[in-house]
């Protein structure tokens, strides 16, 4: 656009967030917006990508944040469209995600007064977003846009401008400025900064893990990016290292000192970490599987996290350390003694060792419809270097804990909101801000389903995205949390089958489909070696349990009670269940065996 014409309010905002970095844009028009896309037309530099729902506008930011650290826009026309953002806005929010929002409102004169799709967005928005302002005019555009990127920046949340239609379109020569709007008055500054305890409060960590003989450790999504510090003091502590599911990736699932998962789809070996540790560390984790970690009183506890209102809320800490983990742990390592007796990790080692020995056995099953653990197994074995895999919600995040995953890959999902449908979206923020690195999204149908349309955004775009999609036919995870939960036959879990291939293939995309387990080794191979995007469909037992190794009594005995009520797939999942290598992972098995055993 010429540097000369008057500047909209649409064209400062993109400019502003040019120059922050902001150089991508998820969304959709409409016509409470089409002032904003008018200048987004106009600015070339500002990558549009066309999604075809809102919320997967907000996911694929959460996803492009979560991989990057940077915050990408996304934009919808008033009323429905902004409520659609809503959801992965909270994604955002709940996760600590930086993500720039921009919705449209109804025109300045006629907010509140129920025109076409008058709802307050920058009211509505104020829960999701810790920013959520009206862009007034020109006059007010930059000031806001750099408010709202700050705070996503710092804070890591989401951030909102609602923009009246007629606004959007103002230009700076028909606004004036107040007095009190200097001009020049803020700037692109940018503060890195590095939270850090005191030397007394790092003392006296030190000492209390010092006095321990048997630390365990629970890393979440604050540990990201710390996997080196965390295993230079899993070293030294002799410390075992169990990863809530967000921070899947924050050391490699063949380190020497992870057990791997944690909580209800998590390992034998993490569990029994914390039911015989004496000391815990919890590095950026509130994960809400708490109930997994050692009982209260059990363990003298350390816990590091950025957020000082999360020390002390999952578990009775004495030393809470607050600041940015590979800080901390960085600064920590010094004060700390090496225990000598190796055998607490040892001993936890060899239990994770042993649990995927078992993944191993159920993966070299050659019946069907096949075990999920045949893909994951041989996915595993494919998985290009720096591979980023997006995870989703379903029994597929308890398949996507399987995912051996190497030093240099990324995993994330939606993991405390649980957004089932975010592999996709996530996976395609991901692609577009690494175009460099492989990208998979990991799925289940009842997931896909959900926003199977962005699998033409991937053929619109040419984005090199491999699904993988579990089709059992059921909202599985349903299935399972039903009995386990509360011991209940299953209800409402059925789905119509969707032949996925098809649907791919409909979009533009390269699709395959197993069925045999056999094949699957095979499929996935030459899946992750296409260049294009492609789908690949596998067709999974519903039954099998995504946390038999993992269960507590209680839910070994709630499934004995749904079977005894009537549960149609008795059979199946008792069978599963009492696979005897999983039994002899699992104490709450063994403990209900017989009454399991009547149904096999």
């Amino acid at each position: 656009m010429s540097d000369t014409a008057p500047k909209t309010t649409s064209d400062l905002i993109v400019e502003r967030l040019l120059a922050w970095g902001v150089d991508t844009c998820f969304g959709i028009c409409g016509d409470q917006v089409n002032g904003f896309f008018e200048s987004l037309r106009r600015h070339p530099r500002m990558r549009l990508v066309h999604v075809r729902h809102e919320e997967n506008a907000a996911l694929a930011c959460v996803g492009y944040a979560k991989f990057t650290g940077r915050p990408a826009a996304c934009v919808a026309t008033a009323g429905p469209g902004a409520i659609h953002l809503l959801n992965g806005l909270y994604d955002a929010r709940i996760d600590g995600a930086p993500v720039i929002a921009i919705t449209g409102l109804s025109y300045h004169d006629t907010v509140g007064a129920h025109f076409l799709q008058d709802i307050p967005s920058d009211r509505l928005f104020e829960h999701a977003c810790m920013f959520s302002e009206r862009v007034m005019g020109p006059a007010h555009a930059v000031t806001a846009t750099d408010l709202a990127v700050r705070s996503a920046l710092m804070n890591r949340t989401p951030s909102h401008l609602a923009i009246p239609i007629d606004v959007q379109s103002w230009t700076t020569d028909q606004d004036t400025p107040s007095d009190k709007n200097v001009p020049g008055h803020t700037s692109l500054a940018v503060q890195p900064f590095e939270v850090m305890p005191s030397a007394a409060q790092l003392d006296a960590a030190a000492d209390l893990l010092n006095s321990c003989t048997r630390v365990a450790i629970c890393a979440g999504a604050g540990a990201r990016g710390a996997g080196a510090a965390l295993e230079r003091v899993a070293d030294v502590l002799g410390a075992p290292i169990a990863k809530a599911a967000l921070g899947k990736d924050c050391v490699p699932d063949d380190s020497p000192y992870t057990t791997g998962g944690m909580g209800l789809i998590g390992t034998r070996a993490s569990h029994q970490a914390f039911e015989e540790c004496d000391g815990f560390l919890v590095v950026g984790s509130s994960t809400p599987y708490y109930d997994f970690w050692p009982t209260a009183g059990q363990a003298r506890a350390v816990q590091i996290d950025l957020n000082a209102d999360r020390i002390g809320m999952r578990y009775p800490v004495e030393v809470g350390l607050v600041g940015h983990a590979e800080a901390v742990l960085d600064a920590l390592l010094p004060r700390l003694e090496r225990k000598r007796d190796r055998s607490f990790l040892e001993r936890a080692r060899d239990t994770y060792r042993r649990w995927w020995e078992l993944i191993g056995e159920q993966a070299a099953s050659s019946g069907t419809p096949m075990r999920p653990q045949v893909v994951t197994w041989e996915l595993s074995k494919v998985l290009p270097e720096r591979a980023i895999v997006a995870g989703d919600a379903g029994t597929v995040t308890a398949w996507g804990g399987r995912l051996m995953l190497r030093a240099g890959m990324h995993y994330s999902f939606s993991g405390t909101l649980c957004t089932m449908g975010a592999a996709l979206p996530y996976a395609i923020g991901a692609q577009l801000a690494h175009p460099d690195r492989p990208v998979i999204a990991f799925t289940g149908d009842g997931s896909l389903s959900m926003g199977m349309g962005e699998l033409a955004t991937l053929a619109q775009y040419g984005l090199p995205v491999k699904v993988v999609v579990l089709r059992n036919d059921s909202l599985a995870l349903e299935v399972w949390e039903q009995t386990a939960l509360l011991g209940n036959p299953q209800y409402g879990c059925e789905l119509h089958p969707v032949d996925f291939k098809a649907v791919a293939e409909a979009c533009g995309i390269r699709a395959y489909r197993i069925e045999d387990p056999a094949d699957a080794a095979g499929v996935l191979r030459e899946a992750m070696a296409h260049d294009r995007p492609c789908l690949v469909e596998a067709v999974t037992d519903p039954y099998e349990a995504p946390f038999g190794e993992s269960l507590k009594p209680v839910h070994a005995e709630h499934i004995a009670q749904a079977f005894e009520k009537g549960e149609k797939a008795a059979g199946p999942m008792a069978r599963n269940l009492l696979q005897s290598d999983r039994v002899a992972l699992s104490p709450a098995l063994r403990e209900h065996h017989a009454a399991l055993a009547r149904y096999r």
